[in-house]
Order: C-alpha cells, then sequence, then structure tokens
C-alpha cells in the first residue's frame, strides 16, 4: 500500500504535487548514471543549504514499495543529509519508468563536470527509453532508433538538447561495451576517447588481454594502434601475437631538425655594398665569424680554466 505525503503543500507549474518529506523516505533513482563527487563544489553547496535551506524542490516519483525516487536533486540529497537536514520539498510526478528515465537524464545532462562513461551512460538510458516510448524499429540498431510514425529520431532531439552530433553520441554509447577496467581508464584520462571507441569493438577477451599489456607496459595506445587492432578483431585475427606486434610498433623516427637563426636582410643591408644577394651577405657574415673565432679561442680556454 502506497502512503502519501503527510504535509501536503500545494501544486508545481504542471499539476505536480508538491510537499514536504523526510529525507528517510527519499531513494536515488534505480541505475543513477552520474556520480555524486564530495568535492569543492559539494561543500559550497552544503554550506549554502546550511544558511538558506534548500532552494529548488527535488523532483522525485512514488516507488511502489514505499517512499520516493529521486528523479532530479541527487546532489541537493547529499548536500541536505550533509547539511543536517530532516526534510525537504520535493514534486511528486506521476510518470512511467521510461519517462522518469528522460527527465532524470536531461536534468542531469548539463552538470558542468560529467565524465565520459557518466556520459556513456546516460545517453544509452535515454536512448532506449525514448525508443521504448516511442516503439522499436525493425532493426535493432541505435542509429535507426526513431518513431514508426515520423522522421524525427531519438537520436535527433537528443542531439538537439546536448548539443552534440548523432555520430558523437553513438560513439559515447560504444564506450558502454568496453570492460569495466578500461571505462576506468578512460574517466582517469589514461585512455583517449578516440582510441577507446576503436577499442570497444574488441571482444571482452581481447579487451582483457590488451588490459593486461598496456598494464605490464605501463603505456597506451595511439589511434592508429586501437584502429589496427579493431580490423584484427574484425578479421579474427588479433590473437597475442598479433596484439604485440602492433602494439610494438614505433612510430618513424624523425631526425630533430638544426635549430635557425633568422635575421631579417633589412637589419643588415646597410653593412654590405648595394646589389649583394642573401647568399653573399651569408657568406660574408660565416668568413668574419670564423676569422673571429680563431682570436676568441684562446680567451675561452682561459676561462674555462678558472
Amino acid at each position: 500500500m502506497i502512503c502519501f505525503p503527510q504535509k501536503p503543500t500545494g501544486s508545481g507549474e504542471n499539476g505536480d504535487l508538491v510537499t514536504e518529506v523526510p529525507l528517510s523516505e527519499l531513494h536515488p533513482f534505480v541505475g543513477h548514471p552520474f556520480e555524486v563527487r564530495d568535492d569543492e563544489d559539494m561543500q559550497k553547496l552544503v554550506d549554502s543549504i546550511r544558511e538558506n535551506g534548500v532552494l529548488t524542490n527535488l523532483t522525485v516519483r512514488r516507488r511502489a514499495e514505499g517512499g520516493y525516487e529521486i528523479i532530479s536533486g541527487h546532489r541537493r540529497f547529499h548536500a541536505a543529509q550533509r547539511a543536517g537536514l530532516d526534510r525537504v520539498k520535493v514534486q511528486v510526478r506521476d510518470i512511467d519508468d521510461d519517462q522518469a528515465i528522460i527527465d532524470m537524464v536531461d536534468s542531469n545532462i548539463q552538470r558542468e563536470h560529467i565524465s565520459p562513461m557518466e556520459k556513456a551512460r546516460a545517453y544509452a538510458m535515454r536512448l532506449d527509453a525514448a525508443q521504448r516510448k516511442r516503439g522499436r524499429p525493425s532493426k535493432e540498431n541505435y542509429s535507426q532508433v526513431g518513431n514508426n510514425f515520423g522522421t524525427r529520431t531519438s537520436s535527433d532531439e537528443l542531439a538537439e538538447k546536448v548539443g552534440e552530433s548523432k555520430n558523437q553520441i553513438f560513439r559515447y554509447v560504444r564506450l558502454n561495451s568496453l570492460v569495466p577496467d578500461l571505462q576506468k581508464k578512460v574517466d582517469d584520462g589514461s585512455l583517449k576517447f578516440n582510441p577507446a571507441v576503436e577499442l570497444s569493438y574488441l571482444t571482452s577477451t581481447e579487451q582483457n588481454d590488451f588490459l593486461d599489456y598496456i598494464e605490464s607496459q605501463s603505456c597506451s595506445p595511439s589511434l592508429s594502434q586501437a584502429q589496427k587492432l579493431k580490423a584484427a578483431s574484425k578479421d579474427g585475427a588479433l590473437d597475442h601475437g598479433k596484439l604485440l606486434e602492433i602494439m610494438d610498433t614505433k612510430k618513424p623516427s624523425v631526425p630533430p631538425r638544426d635549430p635557425t637563426l633568422t635575421i631579417s636582410v633589412s637589419k643588415i643591408a646597410r653593412y654590405f655594398p648595394a646589389g649583394y644577394t642573401q647568399e653573399q651577405m651569408v657568406g660574408i657574415i660565416m668568413q668574419l665569424l670564423e676569422r673571429n673565432s680563431r682570436h676568441l679561442m684562446p680567451e675561452k680556454q682561459t676561462s674555462l680554466e678558472r
């Protein structure tokens, strides 16, 4: 049996119930992809709540097992706990699972600090939810997620909302195919985004073999190496030997260029007869330097011996 709030206080803009509930009745969204971090920004939020309270109501929905599931406001909920509050105001929405996922992602995706894997999980959750609401297309493919009754797709909608291309969204979603330890490396920056997308096409066994290699060698793949690993995997040829062959390939060494000293002709032309070419000027300068260096050598040697 679902228990209704004890202190109803009014209605929100959409007619949703606005009420005050104990923090003990609030629960995180199931599968919430965004981390709540105890960082400097969180401490500022805690201090603000201690002084002013929670200024923006949390958005929640009722749970069948009792209490409320947070849709929007996980950081405010955590900060309220740290600030010592026992109750907060919430806006209670009556929505299904898929709409709750869409609203949860939309309310969090514009955060200032979002890791690549948070974004990858959020994009995948939202696309799946929107896909279920609109009806699945005949082929199971994110790039064909759409509405059976129109041409606008779920990915079109998400791309417009987050300001990224559909292709980039699909590349983020690919990161969910990485094994957990490689996902961690994406988030800590030791595995770059573009190579990570290519590696996501490897099988789990191939990824773990690759993981063992880069950890033993303390290295990270270039985009070219990751693309070669993906191609070998597609051909069924990515055994341990092929992995070593690709990863041991070094970039061709390029001899360093000699440092260049550039002097504008206009600065030295007055020291030469009219009509002298640049080559003639360089020749005279080299002769003078050579002649002068013979006079300087004894002084240089004496200075070194001091």
